[in-house]
């Protein structure tokens, strides 16, 4: 087994990747404390060709040298906007024909595995503050609730940890396609 060089990799230019086609995915980030979450969360969503990232609230916005530190250059390729309430966010994103769904451990949540979606249905997805998870009001206007299955004594991930599990199994079959 060999490691592969970069060359061998297949990146994509800048360019290339914002001309890429992408999955129609929004990552909605409210209230998120880290900036290094943040960038982490910038670095997934290149990473499976997200649509965009909307930043809520006072989850802080690039250019900050701390974001770019775990972004690794993403938020030059990710759109991105930022909203100052999620409620402005949804509203906008139901307007253009968007499923949201709060990623929150809450009653009749829908667990990750048994979740169905068409590549083609655009779909946002709410990641909610380290401490406190996607606000109450936030919840009341999703869709529904994605809940992120667990098994051991903590039953909680970081933010930036749970947009990759939940994004991986959003875009897994479309990879197998």
């Amino acid at each position: 087994m060999r490691k592969l060089e970069m060359d061998e990799l297949h990146r994509k230019t800048v360019d290339e990747f914002k001309q890429a086609e992408k999955n129609r995915i929004i990552l909605v980030l409210e209230n998120i404390r880290s900036m290094q979450n943040v960038g982490s969360v910038f670095r997934t969503a290149d990473a499976f060709l997200a649509e965009a990232i909307y930043l809520i609230g006072y989850t802080p916005q690039p250019p900050h040298r701390d974001i770019h530190k775990t972004a690794l250059g993403a938020t030059e390729t990710v759109a991105w906007k930022y909203f100052s309430t999620t409620a402005e966010a949804i509203q906008l994103l139901k307007a253009d024909g968007y499923k949201v769904y709060g990623i929150e451990q809450v009653e009749n949540s829908i667990s990750l595995e048994q979740f169905e979606r068409n590549a083609s249905d655009p779909i946002a997805l709410i990641f909610g503050n380290e401490a406190t998870g996607v606000e109450q009001e936030t919840l009341a206007q999703c869709d529904g609730c994605i809940e992120i299955p667990q098994l051991g004594m903590k039953h909680s991930l970081n933010i930036s940890v749970a947009a990759g599990v939940v994004m991986w199994e959003m875009v897994r079959n479309v990879i197998k396609d």
